[in-house]
Protein backbone atom coordinates (compact mmCIF):
# COMPACT_ATOMS: atom_id res chain seq x y z
CA UNK A 1 0.00 0.00 0.00
CA UNK A 2 1.43 3.35 -1.04
CA UNK A 3 -1.31 5.77 0.12
CA UNK A 4 -3.33 6.30 3.27
CA UNK A 5 -7.01 5.51 2.82
CA UNK A 6 -9.45 8.44 3.05
CA UNK A 7 -10.76 7.07 6.37
CA UNK A 8 -7.22 7.06 7.79
CA UNK A 9 -6.68 10.65 6.67
CA UNK A 10 -9.94 11.70 8.33
CA UNK A 11 -8.95 9.98 11.57
CA UNK A 12 -5.50 11.58 11.43
CA UNK A 13 -6.63 15.15 10.83
CA UNK A 14 -9.67 15.01 13.09
CA UNK A 15 -7.65 13.66 16.02
CA UNK A 16 -4.90 16.20 15.29
CA UNK A 17 -7.37 19.09 15.44
CA UNK A 18 -8.93 17.74 18.65
CA UNK A 19 -5.56 17.17 20.34
CA UNK A 20 -4.33 20.66 19.50
CA UNK A 21 -7.67 22.19 20.51
CA UNK A 22 -7.76 20.33 23.81
CA UNK A 23 -4.21 21.41 24.57
CA UNK A 24 -5.01 25.06 23.82
CA UNK A 25 -8.21 24.84 25.86
CA UNK A 26 -6.33 23.24 28.76
CA UNK A 27 -3.64 25.90 28.77
CA UNK A 28 -6.30 28.63 28.60
CA UNK A 29 -8.30 27.04 31.43
CA UNK A 30 -5.28 27.33 33.71
CA UNK A 31 -5.51 31.14 33.36
CA UNK A 32 -9.14 31.36 34.45
CA UNK A 33 -10.00 32.80 37.82
CA UNK A 34 -12.70 31.40 40.10
CA UNK A 35 -15.11 34.21 39.21
CA UNK A 36 -14.52 33.98 35.46
CA UNK A 37 -17.66 33.07 33.50
CA UNK A 38 -15.84 30.17 31.82
CA UNK A 39 -14.43 28.69 35.05
CA UNK A 40 -17.13 25.97 35.17
CA UNK A 41 -18.03 25.79 31.47
CA UNK A 42 -14.56 25.29 29.94
CA UNK A 43 -13.72 22.14 31.97
CA UNK A 44 -17.12 20.69 31.00
CA UNK A 45 -16.34 21.08 27.30
CA UNK A 46 -12.76 19.92 27.81
CA UNK A 47 -14.14 16.64 29.22
CA UNK A 48 -16.76 16.27 26.47
CA UNK A 49 -14.19 16.77 23.70
CA UNK A 50 -11.77 14.47 25.54
CA UNK A 51 -14.37 11.69 25.54
CA UNK A 52 -14.93 12.25 21.81
CA UNK A 53 -11.17 12.03 21.29
CA UNK A 54 -11.07 8.75 23.26
CA UNK A 55 -13.63 7.22 20.91
CA UNK A 56 -11.77 8.45 17.85
CA UNK A 57 -8.42 7.21 19.17
CA UNK A 58 -9.82 3.74 19.84
CA UNK A 59 -11.25 3.71 16.32
CA UNK A 60 -7.99 4.97 14.92
CA UNK A 61 -5.93 2.23 16.61
CA UNK A 62 -8.36 -0.46 15.45
CA UNK A 63 -8.27 0.99 11.91
CA UNK A 64 -4.46 1.10 11.93
CA UNK A 65 -4.18 -2.50 13.11
CA UNK A 66 -6.82 -3.68 10.62
CA UNK A 67 -5.62 -1.70 7.59
CA UNK A 68 -1.97 -1.11 8.38
CA UNK A 69 -0.05 1.91 7.19
CA UNK A 70 1.55 2.58 3.82
CA UNK A 71 5.02 1.20 3.39
CA UNK A 72 7.88 3.62 3.93
CA UNK A 73 9.22 5.15 0.75
CA UNK A 74 12.32 3.45 -0.64
CA UNK A 75 14.21 6.74 -0.26
CA UNK A 76 13.68 6.81 3.53
CA UNK A 77 16.68 5.99 5.66
CA UNK A 78 16.36 3.14 8.18
CA UNK A 79 16.73 5.53 11.11
CA UNK A 80 13.96 7.75 9.72
CA UNK A 81 11.56 4.82 9.48
CA UNK A 82 12.37 3.69 13.03
CA UNK A 83 12.04 7.23 14.41
CA UNK A 84 8.71 7.67 12.62
CA UNK A 85 7.34 4.41 14.07
CA UNK A 86 8.60 5.26 17.53
CA UNK A 87 7.11 8.77 17.33
CA UNK A 88 3.72 7.49 16.15
CA UNK A 89 3.42 4.91 18.92
CA UNK A 90 4.72 7.39 21.52
CA UNK A 91 2.02 9.82 20.36
CA UNK A 92 -0.65 7.15 20.72
CA UNK A 93 0.61 6.15 24.17
CA UNK A 94 0.90 9.77 25.30
CA UNK A 95 -2.63 10.61 24.17
CA UNK A 96 -4.04 7.58 26.02
CA UNK A 97 -2.10 8.54 29.17
CA UNK A 98 -3.55 12.04 28.94
CA UNK A 99 -7.07 10.67 28.45
CA UNK A 100 -6.76 8.23 31.35
CA UNK A 101 -5.27 10.83 33.69
CA UNK A 102 -8.06 13.23 32.65
CA UNK A 103 -10.57 10.56 33.61
CA UNK A 104 -8.86 10.22 37.01
CA UNK A 105 -9.01 14.00 37.51
CA UNK A 106 -12.69 14.13 36.63
CA UNK A 107 -13.65 11.19 38.87
CA UNK A 108 -11.49 12.12 41.85
CA UNK A 109 -14.62 13.32 43.68
CA UNK A 110 -16.13 9.81 43.22
CA UNK A 111 -18.69 11.08 40.68
CA UNK A 112 -18.96 9.83 37.11
CA UNK A 113 -18.54 12.03 34.05
CA UNK A 114 -21.79 13.18 32.47
CA UNK A 115 -21.68 12.93 28.70
CA UNK A 116 -23.87 15.54 26.99
CA UNK A 117 -26.54 15.02 29.64
CA UNK A 118 -27.36 11.63 28.09
CA UNK A 119 -25.23 9.13 29.94
CA UNK A 120 -22.81 9.12 32.83
CA UNK A 121 -19.46 7.38 32.53
CA UNK A 122 -19.06 5.54 35.83
CA UNK A 123 -16.24 5.77 38.34
CA UNK A 124 -14.22 2.61 37.62
CA UNK A 125 -11.62 3.02 40.36
CA UNK A 126 -11.97 3.89 43.99
CA UNK A 127 -10.42 7.33 44.26
CA UNK A 128 -7.05 7.35 46.00
CA UNK A 129 -5.46 9.99 48.15
CA UNK A 130 -4.48 13.12 46.18
CA UNK A 131 -5.84 11.54 42.98
CA UNK A 132 -6.76 14.87 41.40
CA UNK A 133 -3.33 16.39 42.11
CA UNK A 134 -1.29 13.38 40.98
CA UNK A 135 -3.39 12.78 37.87
CA UNK A 136 -3.37 16.53 37.14
CA UNK A 137 0.44 16.61 37.26
CA UNK A 138 0.66 13.64 34.86
CA UNK A 139 -2.08 15.09 32.62
CA UNK A 140 -0.31 18.42 32.25
CA UNK A 141 3.25 17.20 31.72
CA UNK A 142 2.38 14.38 29.36
CA UNK A 143 0.36 16.94 27.36
CA UNK A 144 3.52 19.03 26.98
CA UNK A 145 5.45 15.91 25.98
CA UNK A 146 2.81 15.06 23.37
CA UNK A 147 3.05 18.60 21.98
CA UNK A 148 6.82 18.12 21.62
CA UNK A 149 6.17 14.85 19.77
CA UNK A 150 3.59 16.60 17.57
CA UNK A 151 6.23 19.21 16.72
CA UNK A 152 8.77 16.46 15.91
CA UNK A 153 6.15 14.73 13.74
CA UNK A 154 5.34 17.96 11.87
CA UNK A 155 9.01 18.87 11.43
CA UNK A 156 9.65 15.41 9.97
CA UNK A 157 6.79 15.78 7.50
CA UNK A 158 7.97 19.24 6.47
CA UNK A 159 11.56 18.01 6.11
CA UNK A 160 10.39 15.26 3.76
CA UNK A 161 8.35 17.72 1.74
CA UNK A 162 10.79 20.65 1.55
CA UNK A 163 14.25 19.10 1.77
CA UNK A 164 13.80 15.52 0.53
CA UNK A 165 11.05 16.54 -1.92
CA UNK A 166 9.32 13.20 -1.51
CA UNK A 167 5.63 12.35 -1.20
CA UNK A 168 5.55 11.60 2.54
CA UNK A 169 3.41 14.61 3.42
CA UNK A 170 1.29 14.41 0.28
CA UNK A 171 0.21 10.87 1.19
CA UNK A 172 -1.59 12.25 4.26
CA UNK A 173 -3.13 15.31 2.55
Amino acid sequence: MNQYRPSQKIYHWLTAVLILSLFALGVWMRTLGYYDAWYQTAPHWHKQIGILLLGLMIGRIIWRIALGAPDALSTHQKWEVKLAHLTHWALYLGVFVILFSGYLIATADNRGIELLGLVTLPVLFTPFEQQEDIAGFIHEWVAYLVMALVALHAIGAIKHHVIDKDSTLKRML
